[in-house]
């Protein structure tokens, strides 16, 4: 058994760690052995969520040195984490790793990759965030079994905290992150409720006097990196307050990392401006480097101005580099007044009229983070407090009908943000002036370690040794076992976990057999209900009105032993709803000890019901159009035309409407038809042309639908066989654009085997050319222009090369069309409507493998910045009125992303503006360039090549 409690407070600027002795119910802090100098270690209650990547030579062995053997477990040596980062970090541009945890619930890049620090130069040593995630993890085990050998961490029963709006992804990879640090075993809580459960243990012997007039807690966490906000209801009927959560908000990449950021670029601005009477030339913007090495000292100057005791001012000072270190420094003023404008107002407005937040782009974006497009706090808060308005009137025992919104009468505030008094008072006169009323203030003593301690509370309420956050689960959930005929007709359905049911507690259906298909797609649907809760394994007819359908899970599930077998075997179900808002359903095999697991997000709007994508109506005539799928390519010899074969994509236009038309699950359902006659398309070189080209239209983008993944699985393992008609150019050109075409859905791995391909295609001389292997396709000049364009998940430097062939193709596609406009003749017109096509081609290649902002890759895969300007550079020296695609190559290679490292300079900005306007190009192509904004549909399709299935949106 365990002889601690731990609760581990990971957070995005500092990291902390509480614990009890068991059966002990007094809780107390860790202090953290870590580096506060070169050669100095230190224990303190934080440590500073910070790495910082030395130079090499820039610390000697011994500076490093801690009380325990280390060994990074991101591979970097030398490595310092925790507060001698932040002092070295904000004197040395461009080395310290930040904000891992905003990175972990960021899906625009492969947080698995070492891609931090963010925008760094090359030779600084990178990490993934998970990475990043794991050495303040790791860290805290060594500190720990250092000052506990008999009692290794990795042995304690392990709380984790986690935001309350962390999605799955963002779970699973904080999970990955504990595993690497050699940490396997723990507890997810969330971290609003943890602040709570710090206050109720603080008061415990008091607690129903304490909360005596509290009806309902508004608990509002303002870290770093993420602001949190969580409803608990009080019900003070008994002996004891009954307290159970109703309401966590959405998921906000917003906090103090934003205030310093906009601290820094108001500073920036002044240490950047050109002095009344001075010449020209004053220093550029700051590098992203430079910018984030900025924020961090307006961090400091920020919690200075905004103390309780603030002086009138402070100085910011940005060193120089290198031997300009001292010479090289600039530095600026920052008020108490001006701090608090920006800040106080800026980010805690009083919003009087509970305004929502605002959608635009135009909030500050940098290093990569997709921070919330709206900056004021209040603003999500009053968004939130409708989202859960039902719930919290009746929790504050007002009228459902009533339109205002329901404020909670009580506050409880956690963040390192409100250790600044004056956000603290502003954000609570916020809420009283919405309550018309003042609202009671919690006491929290303190912001910084409250999370870690309340982690600790919850396992001694677990233990019955302290409050508990109870109420159990507030819906029963349900798994349909029939289709409706008719929405108003009852389903035939299975209680799989009553309302009322625990936390963490695991339910059997130990009566209920269930046959689970292997290796195949299967598809689970749930329901919701709050009517009064049958038990756990009772068969139900739900009526159409007591019941809310959720999202189903469509997945394949293998048997550990022969992945590949289909079978059907005999399960049992097991349920547990999780502290963090998942409803875990275990397959539980009657005749093994396998299981296999599925998740249930049960957050989210549930007043409405969910459809299912899978389930959009369909048109009627999907069966005569797979008939013909299978008439054409089924294994039943049947004697078909090739004329027929030919035709078959009008055929099924006939019974389906033009394809233009077909939603998302409709071309999935198609592709499933196709995928399961595959063998079919070697009957002949038409079949071939045929499947490929139905094939990669029903799948692109080859990501965004239920069970995508496991088809591009399906698809890929035709790839090493090529085609069976090698010699017919035709089939060559569909091959490829079908791999184009789905090349959303391709991992790193099978991207970079296509661009194996794709280099012997463009770069293979004649006598490479003759040993060509069958299996390897041929592929034309364009197709192969098209494809590399495509492959966005490949490293930024291959995309750097494919770009220099393009741009070499480029020039003499640039000078063929200068020579034939200087012939006259017909011949001379043929050549140069052929060279100007070839230009406009390799513009639009360019301008895709250039992208500031990707479709579907990474936007650490991007070209860097440097290269692209020396593309635009060439895209600038052509005459655009004549050469129209060169604009819009140039709007997509400059467009604006906010992300300093990946954006290109102002003065290059401004000369593409100019350009598009001398041109009277479309307005939208000066948009993307002058603003943060999103593609319209068109230029979304020409980028693409492809028009996006209707009902289909990217998220760039």
């Amino acid at each position: 058994m365990s002889q601690y409690v731990v609760s581990i407070d990971l957070g995005t600027t500092n990291t902390v760690m509480a614990y009890a002795e068991a059966g002990s119910a007094q809780i107390q802090l860790f202090d953290i052995e870590q580096l506060t100098a070169p050669g100095e270690v230190g224990a303190a209650a934080l440590l500073p969520s910070l790495r910082y990547h030395p130079a090499q030579g820039e610390l000697a062995e011994g500076d490093v040195q801690l009380p325990w053997r280390t060994n990074d477990v991101a591979g970097v040596s030398p490595v310092v984490l925790g507060q001698l980062a932040r002092k070295l970090g904000a004197q040395v541009p461009g080395r310290l790793v930040a904000s891992a945890k905003s990175w972990l619930s960021h899906p625009q890049v492969d947080r698995t990759a070492p891609i931090l620090p963010w925008g760094a130069e090359a030779d600084v040593a990178k990490v993934s965030p998970v990475a990043a995630s794991a050495s303040y993890l790791a860290h805290l085990r060594s500190a720990w079994n250092a000052r506990f050998p008999a009692h290794p961490l990795e042995a304690q029963q392990i709380i984790l905290t986690i935001p309350a709006s962390f999605d799955e992804g963002a779970r699973a990879l904080t999970l990955e992150a504990a595993r690497m640090a050699g940490l396997p075993s723990l507890r997810l809580l969330e971290e609003p409720q943890a602040a709570f459960y710090d206050w109720l243990f603080r008061q415990r012997a008091t607690l129903a006097e304490e909360l005596a007039d509290t009806r309902l807690v508004l608990v509002c966490d303002v870290g770093g990196g993420t602001t949190d906000f969580s409803l608990m209801k009080v019900d003070g009927g008994g002996a004891q307050p009954q307290i159970s959560r109703i309401g966590v908000g959405n998921h906000l990449i917003l906090g103090g990392d934003n205030m310093d950021l906009a601290l820094a670029h108001l500073v920036e601005s002044r240490m950047t401006a050109t002095p009344s009477g001075a010449s020209a030339g004053a220093p550029a913007r700051l590098s992203a480097s430079r910018l984030s090495q900025l924020a961090e000292r307006c961090r400091a100057a920020k919690e200075l101005l905004l103390a309780a005791d603030a002086p009138e001012r402070t100085t910011v000072t940005l060193l120089g580099a290198g031997s300009r270190l001292i010479g090289g420094s600039r530095s600026a003023e920052l008020t108490r007044n001006e701090v608090a404008t920006l800040v106080v107002d800026g980010f805690f407005p009083l919003n009087a009229a509970q305004e929502p937040a605002r959608r635009g782009r135009g909030a500050i974006v940098e290093f990569g983070l997709p921070y919330a497009s709206d900056a004021a706090i209040t603003r999500h808060l009053a968004d939130f407090l409708r989202q859960h308005a039902a719930a919290a009137r009746e929790a504050l025992g007002l009228p459902a009908d009533s339109s205002a919104i329901p404020v909670p009468d009580t506050l409880l505030l956690n963040g390192g943000v409100f250790r600044a008094d004056a956000l603290a008072r502003r954000l609570e006169a916020a809420l009283a002036g919405w309550r018309q009323q003042p609202l009671r203030v919690l006491h929290n003593d303190n912001p910084d370690v409250a999370v870690a301690r309340g982690g600790v509370a919850y396992a001694l309420g677990q233990a019955g040794q302290a409050p508990v956050i109870g109420g159990g689960s507030a819906r029963s959930y349900f798994l349909l076992l029939d289709d409706a005929a008719h929405a108003d007709q009852p389903r035939r359905a299975v209680c799989i976990l009553p309302r009322g049911a625990a936390e963490n507690r695991e339910l059997l259906l130990a009566d209920r057999t269930f046959a689970l298909r292997l290796g195949r797609p299967v598809r689970f649907h749930l329901a919701s209900s709050t009517s009064d809760a049958p038990q756990a394994g009772d068969l139900v007819d739900l009526q159409p009105d007591e019941y809310v359908q959720l999202p189903p899970i469509a997945t394949v599930l293998r048997d550990s032993g022969a992945s590949d077998t289909r079978k059907e075997i005999p399960v049992l179900l097991a349920t547990s709803l999780s502290e963090v808002g998942t409803l875990e359903v275990q397959c539980v095999a009657k005749d093994s000890a396998q299981r296999w697991l599925l998740e249930f997000q049960l957050r989210g709007d549930t007043t409405a019901e969910a459809t299912a994508p899978d389930e959009a109506a369909m048109p009627a005539g999907l069966t005569a159009a797979i008939d013909k799928i299978d008439r054409i390519f089924g294994s039943r010899a049947q004697q078909v035309d090739l004329k027929e074969v030919k035709q078959l994509r009008a055929q099924l236009e006939h019974l389906l409407g033009s394809r233009e038309s077909w939603h998302t699950p409709l071309l999935r359902r198609l592709f499933d038809a196709l995928m399961e006659r595959a063998k079919g398309r070697r009957r002949s070189s038409e079949h071939e042309r045929a499947w490929l080209n139905l094939s990669g239209y029903c799948l692109r983008p080859g990501f965004g639908h239920t069970l995508d993944e496991w088809r591009i699985g399906q698809l890929w393992a035709m790839f090493e066989t090529g085609v069976q008609h090698h010699k017919d150019s035709q089939v060559c050109a569909e091959w490829w654009t079908l791999w184009r075409r789905v090349s959303g859905g391709l991992s790193v791995e099978m991207q970079l085997r296509v661009l194996d391909d794709f280099a012997f295609n463009v770069q293979a001389d004649a006598a490479e050319r003759g040993r060509r292997p069958v299996t390897l396709v041929n592929g034309s000049e364009e197709d192969m222009l098209r494809l590399g364009a495509s492959l966005e998940r490949i490293p930024g430097s291959y995309k750097a090369e494919i770009g220099a062939w393009m741009l070499g193709q480029l020039q003499v596609s640039t000078k063929a069309a200068s020579k034939a406009a200087a012939n006259k003749t017909r011949s001379g017109a043929a050549d140069l409507a052929k060279a100007e096509a070839a230009q406009g081609r390799f513009l639009w290649g360019l301008s895709r493998v250039g992208a500031r902002q990707p479709f579907h890759g990474s936007a650490h895969d991007v070209v860097e910045t440097a290269i692209v300007e020396q593309w635009l550079d060439a895209v600038l020296a052509l005459d655009w009125k004549k050469v129209e695609p060169a604009g819009f190559a140039a709007a997509h290679l400059a467009r604006m992303t906010g992300d300093r490292s990946r954006d290109i300079n102002e003065t290059l900005r401004a000369e593409v503006l100019r350009r598009l306007t001398g041109i009277g190009a479309p307005a939208n192509w000066s948009t993307m360039v002058r603003e943060v904004t999103e593609l319209d549909q068109a230029d979304e399709k020409r980028m693409l090549g492809d028009a996006l299935p209707p009902g289909l949106k990217l998220i760039s």
